[in-house]
């Protein structure tokens, strides 16, 4: 066991929107990215996801409606909510998310694409 430092695990990352798996609760992904400013698009996923922003802020789009998460703030998106992040995100999100069938994490877009892991966790 260690402590992981996530913002300086994020900010290490090769690109935006790849997320790095640090470890799992139960059946659950734990898992780190560092966002920019671009957009992602729209997905939803069978099991609740939890999007924990650490710093910067995560722009929303959810069920049609905008929503903005600072640092700190935590957004819980039920299960099969459609969400895309809007324009002007930027910072260190923690991502928790149970595997789909598949056995990956996510429907597509940042979440869809974590299953090569970057350098180990600081």
């Amino acid at each position: 066991m260690h402590a992981i430092d996530l913002v300086g695990t994020a900010d290490g990352l090769p690109r935006a929107w790849r997320s790095r798996p640090l470890g799992r609760v139960g059946t659950a992904a734990v898992k780190v990215l560092r966002m920019d400013e671009l957009p992602v698009g729209e997905e939803r996923h069978a099991a609740a996801e939890a999007l924990l922003v650490l710093d910067g802020r995560l722009e929303l789009t959810v069920d049609g409606h905008p929503v903005s998460v600072g640092p700190g703030g935590l957004f819980l998106v039920p299960p099969g909510t459609a969400h895309a992040v809007r324009p002007g995100s930027r910072g260190t999100l923690v991502v928790v998310e149970v595997a789909e069938e598949s056995g990956r994490t996510g429907s597509g877009g940042h979440r869809g694409e974590l299953d090569s892991p970057s350098a180990p966790p600081r």
